[in-house]
This record gives structure tokens, C-alpha cells and sequence, in this order.
């Protein structure tokens, strides 16, 4: 497939075509997005690894459009988010990474 720049650009031109592109719609893709957190959880519960992949996509899908809506560029919200990490301290516990100020 494509990069990821260009998978998000066609996101966003598939989501503009079905009128996702609208702010009115903005909470509803919010909620969307919860529904498909949801399912990942319970594809991880039960061990589906297919189901995994679907919902992790789809989780991306939706969080792509909520951004769209919001005139928000999700490549800017991961490099931020990248940048936060890079200068968090803390400690991996049980394969969970907890920050200094949590410990």
C-alpha cells in the first residue's frame, strides 16, 4: 500500500465524500472511535488476531476524521506525542511504562 501520508490523505477524501468531513459530526466520531476501542479489547480478549489488525485500523480510520473535523492534522498530533515520550522519565513495569511522577 501506499505511505502514510498518502493513506491518511485518502482517508480524509473517503471520509469528505461520505460528508464525515463536517464538525457536526464531530462527537459522533468520537463515539465511534470508543465503539472501535471497544472491539479491540474484546478481539485481544478472545485472541483474534484478525480482528485485532481490523480494529486497530479502524481505530486509526476514526481518529483520522475526528481530526479532519477538527482541523487538526493528525501526523502534527503523533509528532507531538513522539516529542512528549522522548523526554518522559519513568520505569517499564509489568510491561507498562509508568511515569516518574507516578511511581
Amino acid at each position: 500500500m501506499s505511505n502514510l501520508n498518502e493513506t491518511v490523505n485518502l482517508i480524509e477524501e473517503w471520509g469528505s465524500k461520505h460528508g464525515l468531513d463536517k464538525i457536526e459530526n464531530n462527537d459522533k466520531q468520537l463515539l465511534k472511535t470508543v465503539e472501535e476501542v471497544g472491539e479491540l479489547a474484546e478481539a485481544h480478549n478472545k485472541k483474534y488476531p484478525d480482528k485485532v489488525i481490523d480494529s486497530v485500523g479502524d481505530i486509526f480510520v476514526t481518529l483520522v476524521l475526528y481530526c479532519m473535523q477538527r482541523n487538526i492534522s493528525i501526523t502534527d498530533c503523533i509528532n507531538e506525542a513522539y516529542q512528549t515520550i522522548t523526554r518522559r522519565e519513568g520505569k517499564t513495569i509489568d510491561g507498562v511504562f509508568i511515569k516518574k511522577e507516578d511511581l
